[in-house]
């Protein structure tokens, strides 16, 4: 597709999250949102008549009308959705974990290579400019300290919070490493889902990193906040507020006297995360590029997810064996 072409695009699933996909497309040049699909008629029609654009029921009308789509529907849905555009040559974004298991998600990368289209997954923290900051900061991580709270929300309970949050903390942790996953260990709860609402996980790359996340979709509040150990230095950031502090050991000074440090921080202003995604898979989708996130990118965080819930399941094996209990949500109403 040449660089100038306009782009014809469809929204699959407009629910609270696809509906903000369908806004970003709106707003790009030289694209074109034509559709949006819903197996909701209701919600597909406002969501239709909100931006003038057909709207259906049913995704499969429209394979072979647009160049490429957004899939934002929920993860066990994603597979089988994506693999249809895929095999009928359309480029495709899905939304984050790119499928349920890896060998679906190894699938898709295969569909993808064999018919020449561009997948990518949609993990949104890759957008926020934070990890590009933090590579000119962060030279050795040797421990990192993750912590991403929310309050409650049905929306996404279909997966359990390690696929639903953890997912983004671990692709962020793992570019910032840039190593193998060694080791792993992880204990979590359900608590107001039938899924795990809280999860900690504690992670060992082969470079001897160690990294401990926290995740909860059950907090009084929202909070994401990351610190970082390294040779002389240590950064602690505020996600939320953007901001970046480090401390390290100074050079100058009097080497008797207790060594002086230099406290930097920085202030990132936060752009649109997601207007960005799209704008890379845009981008990608006219010149044939790679996209930011690959499929192998997203199924190598969907393969490191996977080992967690894996340990996170043997743990809870591990408690009830031992004569703890392990209170399902619905037990605990």
């Amino acid at each position: 597709m040449a660089g100038n072409k306009s782009i014809s695009m469809a929204v699959i699933g407009v629910g609270h999250f696809g509906k903000h996909h369908a806004e970003k497309i709106t707003r790009l040049p030289r694209v074109k949102l034509v559709a949006v699909a819903d197996i909701n008629a209701e919600r597909a029609a406002e969501i239709g008549n909100l931006f003038d654009v057909d709207a259906v029921t049913d995704y499969r009308e429209l394979l072979g009308r647009v160049d490429a789509v957004s899939v934002a529907v929920p993860t066990s849905e994603h597979y089988r959705i994506a693999k249809a555009f895929l095999e009928r040559r359309t480029d495709v974004l899905v939304e984050k974990p790119m499928t349920g298991t890896l060998d679906t998600a190894r699938d898709l990368i295969d569909i993808a290579r064999r018919n020449d289209r561009i997948l990518q997954v949609g993990h949104l923290e890759r957008f926020s400019g934070m990890i590009e900051m933090l590579r000119k900061h962060v030279r050795r991580p040797l421990y990192i300290d993750c912590q991403r709270i929310a309050p409650f929300k049905r929306r996404g309970t279909d997966i359990n919070v390690i696929l639903d949050l953890m997912i983004h903390d671990l692709d962020f942790v793992m570019c910032l490493v840039d190593s193998p996953i060694w080791s792993a260990d992880a204990a979590g709860a359900p608590v107001f889902s039938e899924m795990e609402d809280i999860a900690n996980a504690r992670i060992k790359f082969a470079n001897g990193c160690i990294a401990n996340i926290v995740a909860s979709r059950i907090s009084f509040k929202t909070e994401r906040r990351m610190r970082i150990f390294e040779p002389d230095q240590y950064v602690s950031v505020d996600f939320d507020r953007g901001i970046i502090k480090s401390i390290r050991r100074s050079t100058e000074g009097n080497p008797s006297s207790f060594p002086p440090v230099l406290v930097e921080e920085v202030k990132y202003r936060e752009g649109d995360p997601l207007e960005q995604e799209i704008e890379a898979f845009v981008r990608s989708v006219a010149y044939r590029e790679k996209p930011a996130v690959s499929g192998e990118e997203g199924a190598k965080a969907l393969e490191a997810a996977i080992l967690l819930n894996e340990s996170m399941r043997s743990h809870a094996a591990f408690v009830d064996e031992m004569g703890l209990g392990r209170v399902s949500a619905k037990e605990n109403r």
